[in-house]
This record gives C-alpha cells, structure tokens and sequence, in this order.
C-alpha cells in the first residue's frame, strides 16, 4: 500500500460498513493506492479473498502481496464479467471509492489538476483513446455546452462553449493553460479555482463516460451481492452522489420504485444508517476528503 499515492478516504467507516465476514469474498473496485483493501484484508480471514480493480496502470505498482488477493487491471464497469473469469459469482460485500487519486492529481502529465500547466489528457486509464483535447476541440458548441452545464453544473455553459469553438478556430487548445486563457473572462479572481474545477469536473467526467459507467456498476451490484451483502460507496460531488442514493432507495436512476400486488416496494437494496460525511479532523489532515460522501446499502 501507498500512502503517498493516495491517502484513503473514510477509512474505518467505509469497511465498517461491509460488516466483514472472516472467510467472506469481497471486491474493492477502485484500487488506487491500495488503503482500503488493506483494512479489509486486516479483517479477513486465511479463508477470505479479496478482488479489486483499477484500470490505471500506476496503480498495478501498489498491488498487495498476499495470497488472498487479486488485482484485476480492469474499469469496474465490467464488475460481473471479470469476478465470473475467476469463478465468482456472489460476494459478501463491494466497497467504492469514487474519487481521483491524490496520484492522479499530482502528476502534472496527467492533466487532472488546476495547479499545473499540462496537455489536455484527463484519462483514468492511459488505454483510453478519448482525451481532454478531443473533447475541447472537436465537440460541437451544443453538445460542449451540454457536458460544461450536465457534469459542471456550470450556469455559464453556454457562453463558455462559444468561447471555446472561437479560439479554437484560431489555433487548438493543447494545454490546460490555453484553456484557461481562453475561459478566463468566466473566472473571477475570487471563485477562478472553484470554478475551473468545474469545468475540469465536467471534461473528467466526459472523458472516462464516468456517469455511464456509474450506471452500469450500480446496476450489476444487487446480481452480485449475496442476501444480506454490503455495499459501501463514496462519492465526491453530487452527481453521483444523487445516483447512488436514488438507486439504494428505488433499485433504478428515475421514476418511482416498482410495487408488489400488495403495495410492498420491489428494491434489491436497502440503507443501511444514514449519510456519513468526514469529520473535522480527517479534512484537516486531508483536504481532499472534504467532500466525500458515504452510503451503505445491503442486499434484501
């Protein structure tokens, strides 16, 4: 494990809430710098087992050496496909921590944070064929005005997107510098860090299909939760935070929950506590937590 790649957020609170079982199988689907399945596989068992997936190559260097354990450099949306490849079918729990890695966010090259100057990249997994520049520079101004306004929640979208089509059409936007530049009208001084964190929210989360593949995952956990198995999720901004909710609650992302005959609500999960948010003390170890948000849900 790697503290230095990424600190784990909600730590004891997120695998306290898969209630561990000592011979139980469970899956951490965002690797990362390896914290959170340390603390499960602390919790297991000789007889435990423990996969996890992260499809950034990095992370591969923080793999765990014990026998229990199972890196599988896959995106968690092919959650059910690749636990079936190792002859998984069920597991007693599944912990998710949604956030970019303080890793990511430190590499320069990555293009991830506001703090440097970098090519516009954005890519959880360097696999990736879609990057930031494309995204910038080849996306119409509606549908760009779409992704700032959808995922930024940004109420300039429309005059930033128009902003973007104009400069382009001068010279591409390579870096994040230039496409600061070119929004800068939009940033001022005191909201400039808030609001270009919007805006590289918004281009992040197009770039990986990030809500998509949200989806997808949700919709998998209840096929591959045993009875009674735990999920535990953390999310950093509301968009996903807003989904996973509805999901817990309805068993699907929009309209009401499905009735029995006798008026009972049909959902594959129920909530387990209430919303858990990091104390004071953990932000100020770790700003990057400020955010975080945990739910716990369990298979009915």
């Amino acid at each position: 494990m790697d503290s230095e790649y990424h600190i784990p957020v909600l730590l004891q609170e997120s695998v306290d809430g898969l209630d561990i079982k000592k011979n139980g199988v469970y899956v951490d689907v965002t690797f990362g710098g390896g914290g959170h399945s340390a603390e499960i596989l602390k919790r297991l068992g000789d007889g435990g087992r423990l996969y996890a997936f992260d499809q950034d190559k990095d992370a591969a260097e923080n793999a765990l050496n014990d026998p229990r354990f199972q890196l599988i450099d896959q995106n968690f949306q092919y959650l059910k496909q690749f636990l079936k490849f190792y002859g998984i079918f069920e597991v007693d729990g599944i912990l998710a921590d949604f956030g970019v890695s303080s890793h990511q966010f430190d590499q320069p090259e990555r293009g991830f944070s506001i703090r440097f100057d970098s090519e516009l990249d954005m890519r959880m997994s360097q696999n990736s064929s879609v990057t930031a520049f494309e995204v910038v520079n080849t996306y119409g101004e509606t549908e760009l005005a779409a992704v700032l306004f959808r995922y930024g929640e940004l109420r300039n979208a429309n005059a930033m997107a128009k902003a973007i089509v104009g400069a382009r059409k001068q010279t591409s936007i390579r870096t994040t510098g230039q496409l600061k530049a070119v929004l800068q009208r939009f940033l001022p001084k005191a909201k400039e860090n808030k609001i270009l964190a919007q805006v590289y929210q918004a281009i992040r989360i197009e770039v990986n299909q990030e809500i998509e593949v949200l989806k997808a995952f949700l919709l998998q956990v209840p096929e591959v939760l045993k009875k009674g198995g735990r999920l535990s999720v953390i999310s950093y901004h509301s968009l996903e935070d807003r989904l996973v909710k509805r999901f817990i609650r309805a068993g699907k992302f929009e309209g009401e929950p499905e009735k029995d005959f006798y008026g009972n609500l049909k959902v594959p999960l129920k909530k387990v506590g209430g919303l858990i948010v990091p104390s004071a003390e953990e932000i100020a170890k770790n700003n990057r937590a400020r955010s975080a948000k945990l739910r716990i849900a369990e298979k009915l």
